[in-house]
């Protein structure tokens, strides 16, 4: 006899298999998401690498340190463009009719959007390998990095993942259309050209210094560059996981609110 909790995971297992094959069959908006983190990283490391490490090396050109700097960064702005396209997906569901037909069907209502963000949290890992592929091809190394620190920051990947999809869902939830919904969430890939990805915090301008510091990207890609390379992770750790646990429930009420009061 099926129990309340077999058929949640059953329900929301088809909406997965659902998300994924659409992904799939529709690659397009994908690849085009992940382009953005590769050309900057190809852009930033061989056209601005030897300028930008001489002026956070003190003036010694060294591309090999600066490539160790920016990816960490880079894998965490994959996450966001990744995401950008769950907020176009779910709007899509949203307005050309299939949900309503879910609502007359005997499922999970839930299992729709654990579907979608179970989906992107997917793709947005396999995301990050290809870039991470890509950075380790023109020269990124992580060998300080024990076994222990690259599970800690797999899982923080993951983590970040869950956090941004779940906001990307209600901002897909709230748009009208495939179009509004791209625009609103474009912040989740914008945000990290604010950041610390590129460049150090104390090279920054006093009065832009706290739009940088004071966000969800900058401890995230401290963090990860701590764990990948072995520099200091201080106090952004914490904040790392508190802005990930903060985002992630935060964008799980509102999605639910928004689903369960749309009547579309």
């Amino acid at each position: 006899m099926s129990t309340p909790l077999s058929l949640v995971l059953r329900d929301s297992s088809t909406m997965l298999r659902r998300n994924l094959l659409h992904a799939r069959r529709y690659p397009s908006l994908t690849l085009n998401l992940l382009l953005t983190p590769i050309m900057l990283l190809l852009l930033f490391v061989y056209v601005f690498g030897d300028v930008m490490s001489a002026g956070i090396g003190g003036g010694q050109a060294d591309r090999s340190a600066y490539i160790a700097y920016l990816v960490p960064g880079l894998l965490l702005m994959t996450i966001g463009s990744t995401t950008i396209g769950t907020a176009v997906s779910v709007s899509n569901d949203m307005t050309e009719g299939i949900i309503a037909r879910f609502r007359t069907m005997a499922i999970h209502r839930g299992s729709v959007l654990v579907g979608h963000v179970v989906g992107s949290v997917l793709q947005s890992v396999a995301s990050v390998v290809l870039v991470g592929a890509v950075a380790v091809a023109i020269g990124f190394r992580a060998t300080d990095a024990t076994a222990l620190e690259w599970l800690a920051a797999l899982g923080l990947l993951v983590l970040f993942a869950l956090a941004l999809t779940w906001i990307a869902v209600g901002m897909g939830l709230v748009s009208p259309n495939a179009e509004a919904a791209s625009n609103n969430a474009m912040p989740l890939i914008l945000l990290p050209l604010l950041s610390s990805a590129f460049v150090p915090l104390e090279s920054m301008p006093g009065w832009f210094r706290p739009i940088a510091e004071y966000q969800p990207f900058t401890p995230a890609i401290e963090t990860l560059r701590g764990l990948l390379l072995g520099t200091e992770i201080g106090h952004n750790g914490w904040l790392a996981l508190g802005w990930c646990l903060g985002l992630a429930v935060l964008g799980y009420f509102w999605s639910a609110a928004r689903f369960n009061g749309d009547p579309r």
